[in-house]
């Protein structure tokens, strides 16, 4: 089983990516039977897929689990679906790490609103409280960067007719990324590193 997961480059003023640290740490992990590979993706709207794709097409995946920070979210989020919208509103005035700030603009011009993720994240979900790790699925990846990747790259799979099982999750800031904002959640790395193991562990058992 060969699974892609890919990560971002730390963007809004922030200094670090806790899914950085992630993919480090996963490409040390030597699970029976399963061949890892991992990509940190800028976080640029135009920029943020065609290096998924390569790599894709280069390592030939059967799952693309996909990691992003959502700062404010206090648990591991399963995200359901990518909806075809660019809108960095949320972000305040800095836009990607380009400076674009596109407002209603759409993904796939003429594409679906909205595309679903084909990781079993019902199984993931149970998977994850089972072990004591805070978690719940999410309806909304946001407008930002998360959501251009996820709903890119259903649409890839879904336009090429591949069995290609692919997804997002959101994990929550770290501790050092808020320490000036104590009111904010935050989960430290080693449980998201937990987080990470029980997912890869039940996606390989449900494959």
């Amino acid at each position: 089983m060969r699974i892609l997961i890919s990560g971002f480059e730390p963007f809004g003023g922030l200094t670090t990516n806790p899914t950085m640290e992630l993919l480090q740490r996963a490409e040390t992990y030597n699970f029976e039977g399963i061949d890892i590979q991992t990509i940190t993706l800028p976080v640029v709207y135009q920029k943020c897929m065609p290096p998924l794709l390569k790599q894709m097409e280069e390592f030939n995946p059967d799952v693309v689990l996909c990691l992003g920070v959502a700062v404010g979210r206090s648990s591991i989020d399963l995200e359901r679906t990518g909806i075809n919208i660019q809108d960095s509103a949320g972000e305040g005035d800095r836009g990607d790490n380009s400076g674009d700030k596109p407002v209603d603009r759409p993904i796939i011009p003429d594409g679906p609103d909205g595309l679903f993720a084909t990781l079993p994240i019902r199984d993931l979900l149970s998977a994850l409280r089972e072990k004591g790790i805070p978690a719940k699925i999410s309806n909304s990846a946001g407008t930002y960067i998360c959501n251009t990747t996820l709903y890119s790259l259903m649409y890839e799979i879904d336009k090429t007719g591949s069995t290609v099982k692919g997804g997002f999750i959101h994990v929550p800031a770290t501790p050092d990324m808020t320490a000036s904002q104590p009111h904010l959640p935050s989960m430290d790395i080693a449980t998201q590193e937990k987080a990470l193991k029980i997912v890869i562990s039940k996606l390989k058992e449900i494959n």
